[in-house]
C-alpha cells in the first residue's frame, strides 16, 4: 500500500509541476504582449525602455512563481513518502516569520515563502502569490 501512496504522490507532485509550468508559460506570454502595447503606445525611449524593463520583471516574476509551486509540490510528495499527510506541510520556512521579506528568515532556505501567503519584495511591496493552494495567514 506504501507504493501506492508514493506513486499517487508522484502523481500529483508531476500534474502540479505541469500545472506550474503552464501557468507560467501563460503569464510570461501575457507579458511579451503587454510589452508590445506598451512599446507601441509608447512616445518616447524612455518609456520604450520601461516597457522592456516591466516585462523582464513579469516574466522573472512568473518564473519564481513556478519554481515556488515545484519546491512546494515536491515538499508534499516527500511528506506523504514520510508518512505525513498529502499536501499538508507546515507552510513556513524554518525560522522564517509570515510576512518576512524572502531570505531574511533565521535559517531555513534562502529566497522561499509559503505559496498562498503575503510576501514583502526587496523593493518593500507587499502582495500575494496568486496561487491557491496555500493556507490561510495573509
Amino acid at each position: 500500500m506504501q507504493s501506492g501512496k508514493n506513486a499517487a504522490a508522484s502523481v500529483k507532485e508531476a500534474a502540479g509541476n505541469v500545472a506550474a509550468s503552464a501557468k507560467s508559460g501563460m503569464e510570461k506570454t501575457k507579458a511579451t504582449v503587454q510589452e508590445k502595447v506598451d512599446m507601441v503606445s509608447a512616445n518616447n525611449p524612455v518609456e520604450k525602455d520601461m516597457a522592456h524593463h516591466k516585462k523582464g520583471e513579469r516574466t522573472h516574476e512568473a518564473e519564481m512563481h513556478k519554481q515556488e509551486a515545484r519546491e512546494h509540490n515536491a515538499a508534499a510528495k516527500e511528506s506523504t513518502r514520510a508518512g505525513g499527510v498529502a499536501g499538508h506541510t507546515t507552510g513556513q520556512a524554518h525560522g522564517q516569520a509570515h510576512g518576512q521579506a524572502h531570505g531574511q528568515g533565521i535559517g531555513g532556505p534562502v529566497g522561499t515563502h509559503p505559496i498562498g501567503h503575503t510576501h514583502t519584495a526587496p523593493g518593500g511591496e507587499t502582495g500575494t502569490t496568486g496561487y491557491a493552494t496555500g493556507g490561510g495567514c495573509k
